[in-house]
């Protein structure tokens, strides 16, 4: 699990209580990636632009689809920021920093949060990886082979809190969104 913390909370009688938490933010369970979500992946600029604009471009049209079946809804892609009006919650702002090798969310309901590439070992019974280097449908990218020959599988994760950017969407926009 998520490191260990121990939180020390003042009572109105001056006693000190401690709580200890896998985590200093509370975040749902079903938003938290793997235990193993630790550490962005170090990645080449090539392979940084070629994971974000895959996972991007799937979102996008993902939202279009969604844009032309909810009248209220207005996605916009330009210039690599994705701007998306979505009533009643408001405007969402996604772009890639390649500087830091992230990709940048302002939301309405969460605030701003900057989401780095993670790798986590792949199990047995994950699909197999195709020729552009991502999965078939569970919702992460392959990454490749990592320490010992292991496959690995990678997300957008917020490492502050261990949430994907997948599903802080999925939970706030109320749709499922299959973004591999």
């Amino acid at each position: 699990m998520g490191r260990n913390t121990l939180c020390a909370i003042r009572r109105p009688s001056g006693v000190l209580r401690f709580h200890s938490s896998t985590s200093p933010f509370s975040t749902s369970a079903a938003r938290r990636a793997s235990p193993e979500a630790s550490a962005p992946e170090p990645l080449d600029i090539d392979r940084y632009h070629r994971f974000a604009d895959h996972y991007i471009d799937n979102l996008v049209a993902i939202l279009e689809e969604m844009q032309e079946e909810r009248e209220e809804v207005d996605c916009e892609y330009s210039s690599g920021v994705l701007t998306l009006a979505f009533p009643p919650n408001g405007t969402y702002v996604l772009n890639k920093q390649p500087p830091n090798k992230q990709i940048w969310l302002s939301s309405p309901i969460s605030g701003p949060k900057r989401y780095d590439y993670v790798s986590t070992p792949v199990s047995s019974s994950s699909p197999p990886e195709t020729s552009d280097g991502t999965s078939g449908g569970d919702g992460v990218a392959r990454s490749g082979i990592g320490v010992e020959g292991q496959e690995m599988k990678g997300q957008w994760v917020y490492l502050r809190d261990g949430s994907t950017l997948t599903s802080l969407l999925q939970e706030e926009l109320g749709v499922e969104l299959d973004v591999t």
